[in-house]
């Protein structure tokens, strides 16, 4: 946690978040009250935020990764605007996001042009996904995949490992990182385009899908910049 963020979360009265990254961070509560909902609530989350800052109180809206990425900084403004509060002060403070985290953990597998690719269709349909993937891996672009696999929604990360092979070698660097940064609860394992759906990935996991130069160096996944050594 950054310096900003605990100074943050030492001035506010609230704090507003989805209840498992209210429990991440509960090391770092004390005097806060806490507004907590479950998933799919993010509007409710946002709107409660929104009306407790309109009265006079310093809020604080958790979010997982970076709020600008796949996070809540967007749907906090698209909710400002529709109540004209766009007057308010915001801070939105940068975080580390799971495509960095898993990066970091693999070793250096995003060096060169990447796509960040979320498989799920609950807000973007599926055949949007589906052609965002394929064009990206005509442009053999690294992928870094969030939300790859739901009890819902188990196929999804066949079927993008099925376009991908179109384009690149089955022997193809793939890197799966659960929960990346999490102290014990983090796992790294690299393997294969050609295998990977074989391993255990779920809603935690992120996937990072190396392009035609991706390769293994040692205990690394790596894609070369290419400076010329």
């Amino acid at each position: 946690m950054t310096a900003r963020v605990q100074s943050v979360l030492n001035e506010v009265e609230y704090i507003v978040g989805y209840k498992t990254y209210i429990d991440l961070i509960r090391s770092f509560i004390t005097h806060q009250q806490i507004v907590a909902t479950g998933m799919r609530q993010e509007i409710d989350r946002c709107r409660e935020a929104i009306r407790l800052a309109a009265e006079g109180h310093r809020v604080a809206v958790v979010s997982s990764g970076d709020a600008g990425v796949y996070g809540m900084a967007g749907i906090i403004i698209e909710c400002l605007e529709q109540e004209n509060l766009l007057d308010l002060p915001l801070e939105i403070i940068p975080g580390v996001t799971a495509a960095s985290a898993a990066a970091s953990m693999l070793g250096a597998p995003l060096m060169h042009d990447f796509a960040v690719v979320s498989l799920s269709d609950l807000l973007t349909p599926w055949e949007v996904i589906e052609k965002r993937v394929r064009l990206a891996a005509e442009g053999d672009f690294i992928f870094a995949l969030y939300n790859p696999k739901s009890n819902g929604r188990p196929h999804h990360i066949e079927t993008v490992r099925e376009i991908v092979l179109r384009y690149r070698r089955p022997d193809t660097p793939v890197g799966l990182v659960r929960e990346a940064l999490r102290g014990e609860e983090s796992s790294v394992e690299i393997t294969t385009l050609d295998d990977f759906t074989n391993h255990p990935i779920d809603m935690l996991t992120t996937v990072i899908i190396g392009n035609s130069q991706t390769r293994i160096v040692g205990p690394y996944m790596v894609t070369p910049r290419g400076y010329k050594l």
